[in-house]
């Protein structure tokens, strides 16, 4: 039996928008909440996973990320789409971790042993890892391409959750594909 002003099993099936789960958790709704951390996760840790390239790092960027919705919710206003909000948390959460990482990066020792090699006879991929080329487009192209093939978004949301135009969104968007494409072509 629910809790006075919390939803019912039954009111978070599939068919409940994240608007209205997160409208429920601005009132400490506990299985709103549940039902967004389920619901979100996937595609969330998804583009952290895309960002860093390390499961545990995207990990912890997902906790990171739950932390801040959490203290951040109230400012939430219903009636606006969510997925924006919350790629636009997302990003300031992945910014603030490379940062915070560049800065101790700067004060680590380096040490005076050399990595192991790799095996001479190890097989190489035919052509270009996606990783390699998504590591050669500018940071800002990279990440538009992620939301909207990774993640998923609209330009609009897109464009929301970076704090750009939607003509700016295609645009980088544009540059990335025929950067890609040249890439690619190079390669074959």
């Amino acid at each position: 039996m629910p809790v006075d002003g919390e939803m019912a099993a039954e009111e978070l099936s599939p068919e409940v928008s994240v608007e209205a789960l997160m409208a429920a958790y601005q009132q400490s709704d506990q299985n709103a909440a549940r039902a967004l951390v389920t619901r979100l996760s996937p595609p969330i840790f998804q583009f952290f996973l895309a960002q860093c390239r390390n499961r545990a790092e995207a990990e912890d960027l997902l906790q990171d990320f739950w932390l801040r919705i959490h203290k951040a919710r109230a400012t939430f206003r219903p009636g606006e789409p969510l997925m924006p909000w919350l790629y636009a948390i997302a990003r300031r959460v992945r910014v603030d971790h490379y940062r915070k990482n560049r800065r101790a990066k700067e004060f680590e020792i380096v040490t005076d042993q050399l990595p192991e090699k790799a095996a001479p006879n190890a097989p190489q991929p035919a052509g270009p890892k996606i990783d390699d080329l998504l590591k050669s487009l500018p940071e800002s192209q990279r990440e538009v391409l992620i939301l909207l093939k990774v993640s998923g978004l609209s330009l609009e949301e897109v464009a929301r959750a970076t704090g750009v135009s939607i003509g700016s969104v295609k645009q980088k968007a544009h540059r990335a594909y025929d950067s890609l494409r040249k890439r690619l072509g190079r390669s074959l």
